[in-house]
């Protein structure tokens, strides 16, 4: 069952991470941290050059996943767009502001996770 979830999950990474590079996000990373913590499987982090980006890229994920059968179960920050966070249980997807994303620095905060390339899933 568990390799199945990492498949499930894997599946809806490939899904999101295309809806936000269709919408030009920037430094779109994913970080593996299944073995790290159990709240899921991978993080999603991307950056919007303004608001207007930041909540465009969060609408073309959330579009991209619910026609593949896969609803939010959980949005914060959208209205601020400073830093919207998308919880898909397997999945947690990280939409910054640049200026969010460095005050922030998930990368650093989840630095035991390991990076993964989209193409390797």
């Amino acid at each position: 069952m568990e390799e199945n979830n990492l498949d499930y999950a894997k599946e809806m990474v490939k899904i999101a991470v295309a809806a936000l590079d269709e919408k030009k996000g920037e430094d779109i990373r994913i970080i593996d941290i299944s073995d790290v913590t159990v709240i899921a499987d991978y993080f999603i982090i991307a950056t919007g050059s303004n608001i207007n980006q930041v909540q465009a890229l969060v609408d073309n994920v959330q579009e991209a996943l619910f026609k593949a059968g896969h609803e939010t179960s959980k949005i914060e920050g959208y209205h601020t767009g400073a830093w919207v966070l998308l919880d898909y249980n397997h999945i947690i997807i990280h939409v910054f502001s640049k200026e969010d994303r460095l005050f922030y620095d998930l990368e650093r905060i989840w630095r035991d996770g390991k990076t993964v390339d989209v193409a390797s899933l």
